[in-house]
């Protein structure tokens, strides 16, 4: 015999007995044994699921338990920590980075609390936790710096809550609150800004509300025609918004093409700084003209020359 015959031999055994099982599978009372024996495993999931519900819920209702009143008692604690620090005057800068450090333990307390009531081992978490940390702390390395830099700004307080600040970058505006990674300031446009601590400790920082009085300064030109002494005298002159000390000045800054160039500069207090540097340049202007001296603006001068004055 052929090896040919003989797999065509093997393949006909093998199709008579899967033919076989199949027949065998689908008796009715195979069938009824299968559905029964299937009945019965969903069964006895069914029933270890509720018992383990049934079993759980005592365990489940401390875990609420605990979470509620854990919730009231770390609101209680804050309240009674903010009462504390007015009570104490703390500083508001330091308020709001000490309440987050605070709430961030409190509730941690109570996760693990929770994890615990629930019966699992705190120790194994804590252990996994520790690694994650770890690898977050890796990965995260902007975060830790911002961290760091909120601790140096609350150390060596470039700034405080209340400040009008800017940095190298440009940032600018009244400090609101200072977290835990961000500090967030409004500016002028009222639009919340949140600057990271990091950049911020490591930043240059100019603190206008740190000084009592600033300076601002202005260019005028006026015409060459013009009585620089004259300028002089109506610029600036009985302003009750300009400190008499340090004085202001009126000096000629630039011979230019059009004009001669003043420069004022004169100082306000700090509460009235923007009143004054908005103002002053409009009654500036109200008082050259009724001193009868010119503003110049550039000019060109076009000349049209025809044939007839070429050939002359």
């Amino acid at each position: 015999m052929s090896i040919d015959s003989l797999n065509i031999v093997k393949d006909t055994i093998t199709l008579v007995g899967q033919k076989e099982e199949l027949l065998d599978a689908v008796k009715p009372e195979n069938v009824k044994d299968n559905i029964v024996e299937s009945v019965s495993k969903m069964t006895n999931i069914v029933e270890k699921l509720l018992a383990w519900i049934i079993d759980s819920i005592p365990v489940m209702i401390q875990a609420f338990l605990v979470l509620t009143v854990g919730i009231f008692l770390i609101r209680l604690v804050v309240k009674i920590v903010k009462r504390r620090f007015e009570k104490r005057n703390v500083d508001l800068s330091l308020r709001g980075f000490l309440m987050s450090i605070i709430k961030f333990i409190l509730y941690t307390m109570l996760i693990l609390t929770i994890i615990q009531t629930l019966g699992f081992q705190t120790t194994a978490i804590l252990g996994a936790l520790s690694g994650l940390v770890l690898a977050a702390g890796l990965a995260l390395q902007g975060s830790l710096s911002n961290f760091a830099g909120g601790v140096l700004i609350l150390l060596f307080r470039p700034f405080e809550v209340g400040d009008y600040i800017e940095n190298a970058s440009g940032t600018e505006g009244t400090v609101e609150k200072i977290d835990l990674l961000y500090t967030t300031l409004t500016n002028a446009q009222g639009i919340k800004v949140f600057s990271p601590n990091g950049a911020l400790a490591n930043s240059v920082i100019r603190n206008f509300s740190k000084i009592s009085n600033r300076r601002f300064e202005y260019v005028i030109g006026i015409a060459y025609e013009d009585n620089i002494k004259v300028a002089r005298e109506v610029i600036l002159n009985n302003d009750e918004r300009v400190i008499k000390q340090p004085a202001p000045e009126v000096f000629v800054n630039e011979l230019a093409d059009s004009s001669v160039n003043l420069t004022i500069r004169a100082w306000a207090e700090k509460s009235q700084y923007w009143s004054a540097r908005n103002g002053l340049q409009e009654e500036i202007k109200v008082a050259l003209d009724n001193a009868g001296i010119n503003i110049p603006y550039p000019q060109q001068e076009m000349r049209i020359i025809s044939d007839s004055d070429l050939e002359k």
